[in-house]
């Protein structure tokens, strides 16, 4: 992993910062939301998958501004601001808790200055986040050349980084954070805010050294076609003008001979019109694996929200008389990811060394499939609470954890690595928002497929309002059926989606 550039690195740390402040806040932000705002559990799912959307839907706005107006910096710097600000807002909202106040559960918001507070935090984060992420990963593509075979393995180590900051983040604050003691919440928030500040300030003292593209010109600082002459490398003016066209190399080769008798201002003018119908065909790719990503997060994502229920009341967390806090699970995911991930970085690079590479749509259809049996496989001892078992051992949810993080190595950091070698340069940021976008829809889903969760004290949820949801197995079963079917639609896709590639995917 050496012979990688420095700013990956760089950009991996700052990331697992922000991420530190993300998973740390979402460890805590649903069982925030029933013990100190008393909400039920059915709202509080409601709240976290708008809340949750809109944080992966922003990214597509943060992406427009910086390819257009700010840059990938400016953007990344503003946006992780909002983001400690958000935190900072919703550290101050817990403060407010008063046990004498908060005790009528509600399905809605009575507009109390503390809600109010809520609200504006995490609006804020909404905000902050849809100018940091697009732009801090579309800066990683930029230091690297269109064609070079590393970019799947550097996406799966920034994706380390990430998952770091999301393993330590639930233990810390897990430490001092519980629903038995809803006063202590503040100080969860407070601390994810801490961390956005330790990734701003790491961004700020080494963006200068370290991000620059393979020829030492710097990245992100304006949109490129903003650059002015002496500023732009004219290569990466070149490389964006032959992502243009097929992946072919007679044609590249004609075409780079055509661009050498090109003035700067003619290849500008190329850049600035129409996109081709090598490009538009590549973007239809980004969306239809953009798409079926939603099949994927709406399950995953049920680690914040019904999993997080589920562990807290129904996982026996007793080890030798300790009580694991239910927040240390969310850690167990991460904890997998960094063990993994590596693994994963040199089995594509090995796969791609002996010309044996999986296509983009067959590492989709395969975590989709794995994810669908892990949520089968976990059905059947989550089913017991319904016969009547109090509890459920906790190497069940470790284990679906860990399905899920081979699941999410199949997709996740392949996703990002496509969608980047893919877009057009000039709108990468802008792109790379529509594949958080996805994930807007499936945290969204999320949240309203949580709604279902059979809480014994409510009626019981349907799905559509005709499909009873009885039980714990009928619950996970169902993520289970999505995932299945989404991998059996790709799969039978592959061949088209690859052809519309022109190239980049074998």
């Amino acid at each position: 992993m050496s012979n990688h550039p420095r700013g990956l690195y760089m950009l991996s740390t700052v990331e697992m910062w922000e991420r530190f402040s993300y998973y740390g806040m979402r460890a805590i932000l649903s069982l925030f939301m029933v013990s100190t705002l008393m909400f039920t559990l059915p709202f509080a799912a409601k709240v976290y998958g708008i809340y949750t959307g809109l944080v992966f839907l922003t990214p597509l706005l943060g992406g427009y501004v910086s390819d257009r107006y700010l840059g990938n910096r400016k953007s990344i710097i503003l946006g992780g601001s909002v983001m400690a600000l958000g935190q900072f807002t919703l550290a101050y909202c817990a403060s407010l808790y008063n046990p004498s106040v908060a005790i009528a559960t509600h399905s809605g918001l009575i507009w109390s200055t503390q809600e109010i507070l809520f609200l504006i935090g995490l609006i804020l984060i909404c905000f902050g986040c849809g100018f940091f992420k697009a732009n801090i990963s579309s800066m990683i593509s930029l230091l690297y050349e269109k064609n070079d075979n590393r970019l799947d393995s550097a996406f799966s180590i920034f994706y380390v980084g990430i998952n770091i900051g999301s393993l330590i983040a639930p233990l810390i604050i897990g430490l001092f954070c519980s629903s038995s003691h809803p006063e202590f919440y503040k100080y969860g928030f407070f601390t994810a805010g801490i961390g956005l500040c330790i990734g701003l300030i790491i961004f700020l003292s080494f963006r200068n050294k370290y991000l620059k593209d393979v020829n030492g010109v710097d990245i992100g600082k304006r949109p490129i076609l903003q650059e002015e002459h002496d500023i732009i490398d004219e290569n990466l003016l070149d490389e964006a003008i032959l992502r243009k066209y097929d992946n072919d190399e007679e044609i590249i080769a004609k075409e780079k001979e055509n661009l050498s008798k090109l003035s700067f201002d003619e290849k500008k003018k190329i850049l600035e019109g129409p996109l081709t119908k090598v490009e538009k065909h590549r973007i239809y790719v980004i969306f239809i694996i953009s798409f079926f990503a939603i099949f994927f997060f709406s399950a995953y994502e049920q680690a914040g929200v019904s999993l997080t229920f589920f562990t807290d009341v129904f996982i026996s967390r007793s080890v030798g008389g300790f009580i694991v806090p239910t927040e240390w699970f969310q850690s167990v995911n991460p904890l997998f990811i960094v063990i993994l991930a590596p693994i994963f970085a040199m089995l594509w690079t090995k796969l791609n060394e002996k010309n044996l590479t999986l296509s983009t749509p067959v590492k989709m259809s395969l975590g989709l499939l794995i994810l669908g049996i892990g949520f089968a496989v976990f059905a059947i001892p989550a089913s017991s609470i319904n016969a009547g078992s109090s509890s459920v051992s906790m190497l069940w949810i470790i284990l679906l954890y860990f399905i899920l993080t081979i699941a999410e190595l199949f997709i996740s950091p392949v996703g990002l690595s496509t969608v980047s070698r893919l877009s057009p340069l000039k709108f990468t940021s802008l792109f790379l928002g529509v594949w958080f976008a996805s994930s807007a829809v499936s945290n969204y889903l999320a949240g309203v497929l949580s709604e279902l969760y059979p809480d014994p004290s409510l009626p019981t949820p349907y799905l559509l309002g005709i499909i009873p949801i009885n039980g714990f197995f009928e619950f996970f079963i169902l993520f289970a059926t999505f995932a299945i079917a989404g991998a059996i639609i790709v799969f039978l896709l592959r061949n088209k989606v690859v052809k519309w590639t022109h190239g980049l995917e074998k």
